[in-house]
This record gives structure tokens, C-alpha cells and sequence, in this order.
């Protein structure tokens, strides 16, 4: 008779073949999973539960926030700050890290989130997620004075990372460095089932996913090879292309886990002292890592992402990941541009 493994067996299973995942990092992991039970609850009762609209109040890089990315907000703290494994939490929607409350005990851990990725697509019913990332606080560091210095790790230091995606089923994508999982949440259960296992993302692709309202204000290389993309068939790449564009990065990410493809949210001239749009540590390290390990690849158009050593918590980066052959393509348009980007 075969038994379904949750997402507890599968941690228990991991730390037996690979010794990756200690008691305290599997405690911490369940209470993440914990709070993205909790928070698909809330999505999915939406407007039963006055969940919708927005908060009317800004994050702290200026965006308009969403009672929902709230409410993430504080059910990720409210399940993962009790339990000794942290000690500290940084979000998204925080200006400065969250210290563990003096009541509780600490352990060796960073936990980074974004609560709520997507949240222009709450309202509409559109497939949101929450993403996170686990790193250890440096050698030498009390975990009683955890500052934002402890966060500033580059993505290769992450001991898990994944997320997990609000959609037709609640979905959780993880990583150890031992592969790509993927767990289906069986509500009459209250569990997180193991439904997919090392995930491969194919070499090559003929699906990019981009935001084609902002072509006017791409760098030369970007726009050379979405313009080679669109050529189809009777341009140099000899194929034809779709485009996929859901405005959520979890939901495009995982397409391209599940079946191929390539996610560009590049630098753009608009605001030319930013070098892009997403978060490096809340969003970019730990997708980044997740692809590398489907057999993926991920930079910001020079360098590796996992490479990258943030100087801020909530640093800024340009963002190309998916199959490796096309992200390696991308990559190399711009080592042979002579402009700046």
C-alpha cells in the first residue's frame, strides 16, 4: 500500500539522506507552512471575509498596500515568531527586520518573506503566493542582536527556500538544495502532500513572460531578443514564440517549473538609477535558487543572482530566469552590448 508523504515525512526523509534539514529548520519550515495554510484560507473566503480592496496605506518603498498583503503580513509573524528557531523575521512590507518578541526564545535562523505576491490580482481572483527564504545567522553573531547586517547574505547561503501559490489547488515549492518539491495541500487533511519531485525545467523554451507595455524603455539587449522571439518562424530563431505575462512572479515561475520557459522583469530606463524592479532578497534569491535547482538558470543580465550580495535589506534587481539555453542567450546580449545596461 502506498502512503502519501507530507511535507513532515518528506523533511524527515531529507535529513536522513542529505543531513539538510535539522529538527529546528523542519519545526520552522511546518510553521511556514502553518501560515500559508492560514493565509490561502483567507484568500479563498475573499470577500466573505472583507479581505479585499486596499489598506490604504504604502509599503516601505512608496506601493499602495492591500488589506490582504497585511493580513499575510501578520499571520506569517503570528505562526513563525513563538516557536526558538528565529532570530529575526524581515518582509517585504517591513521597513526594518522584526526582532523576536523578549517572551520567546531565539534561535539561529533569518526567515525573509514577501507575504503576498501579486496583489495587483487579489481583487480579481487572479493567482497570487507568498515566497520565502532561510538563511543562518553569520559566525559570531548573537542571536539576541540580530540587525539588518545579519540578512545581507548572498543567495547561495540559503538553507531552504520556496513558495507558495494561491491558485485552483494551494500549492508549496521547496528547496533544501536537493532538488525542487512540490506539495498540494489536502484541506480535509490540513496537510501539505508531496505531489511532484525534482522538477527539471527544460534547456530550451518557446514561451517568454514579460511585461510588453514596457518595451519602449528596455535596455538594447532585452529588446533584441524579445524582438527576435516575436520574429517567429521567419526570424534568426527560426520558431515561433508565445508570450505569458499573469503579473504575478510566483505564477509565472511556476509555469516555467512545470513546463518551461523564461521570466524577464529587466532594468528599465524610467528610473535608471534603480538596477530593477523586484526584491532581491524577498523575491529574486530564493525564485533564483528554486530555478537553478530545476536545472534553471537565473541573473540579472551580468552576474548570477545566488551571486549577489545585497548592501540592503530591501535592494533592487533586474530579474532573468527560467530554461537555461534562453536565459544564457539573454545574458549574453548583454555581455556584448557597450552601453552601461
Amino acid at each position: 500500500m502506498t502512503h502519501a508523504v507530507t511535507l513532515a515525512h518528506y523533511l524527515a526523509r531529507i535529513e536522513r539522506q542529505h543531513g539538510c534539514a535539522p529538527l529546528p529548520l523542519q519545526q520552522l519550515l511546518m510553521q511556514v507552512a502553518g501560515a500559508c495554510q492560514a493565509i490561502a484560507a483567507q484568500v479563498d473566503a475573499g470577500a466573505l471575509a472583507g479581505v479585499l480592496g486596499a489598506a490604504g496605506s504604502e509599503n516601505v518603498q512608496g506601493e499602495e498596500q492591500k488589506k490582504l498583503d497585511l493580513i499575510a503580513n501578520e499571520t506569517f509573524i503570528a505562526h513563525c515568531h513563538w516557536g526558538g528557531q528565529l532570530a529575526a523575521m524581515a518582509s517585504e512590507e517591513m521597513e526594518t527586520p522584526y526582532p523576536i518578541p523578549a517572551q520567546y526564545p531565539r534561535g539561529d535562523h533569518l526567515l525573509l518573506f514577501d507575504p503576498l505576491d501579486g496583489s495587483s490580482n487579489i481583487d480579481v481572483n487572479v493567482s497570487i503566493g507568498t515566497i520565502f527564504s532561510l538563511l543562518k545567522m553569520p559566525d559570531g553573531r548573537s542571536s539576541v542582536s540580530a540587525t539588518e547586517e545579519d540578512f545581507l547574505q548572498p543567495g547561495r547561503r540559503q538553507l531552504a527556500a520556496g513558495y507558495c501559490i494561491y491558485g485552483p489547488q494551494t500549492t508549496l515549492v521547496l528547496t533544501l538544495g536537493h532538488g525542487v518539491s512540490v506539495f498540494t495541500l489536502d484541506r480535509p487533511q490540513g496537510a501539505f502532500i508531496l505531489t511532484r519531485d525534482q522538477l527539471r525545467i527544460p534547456r530550451q523554451t518557446a514561451e517568454f513572460a514579460i511585461n510588453m507595455s514596457n518595451a519602449r524603455h528596455w535596455a538594447a539587449p532585452v529588446r533584441r531578443y524579445i524582438d527576435e522571439c516575436l520574429a517567429g518562424s521567419q526570424g534568426p530563431r527560426g520558431k515561433d514564440f508565445n508570450m505569458r505575462w499573469i503579473a504575478s512572479m510566483v505564477a509565472d515561475v511556476h509555469r516555467i517549473l512545470c513546463r518551461g520557459g523564461i521570466f524577464m522583469y529587466p532594468w528599465d530606463q524610467r528610473e535608471p538609477e534603480r538596477p530593477g524592479k523586484l526584491r532581491l532578497m524577498y523575491e529574486a534569491s530564493p525564485m533564483a535558487w528554486l530555478v537553478e535547482q530545476a536545472g534553471g538558470a537565473a541573473t540579472n543580465g551580468n552576474q548570477p543572482i545566488l551571486d549577489i550580495v545585497p548592501a540592503q535589506l530591501h535592494e533592487r534587481v533586474s530579474v532573468i530566469l527560467g530554461s537555461r539555453d534562453e536565459v544564457t542567450r539573454v545574458t549574453g546580449y548583454h555581455a556584448q552590448d557597450a552601453s552601461p545596461r
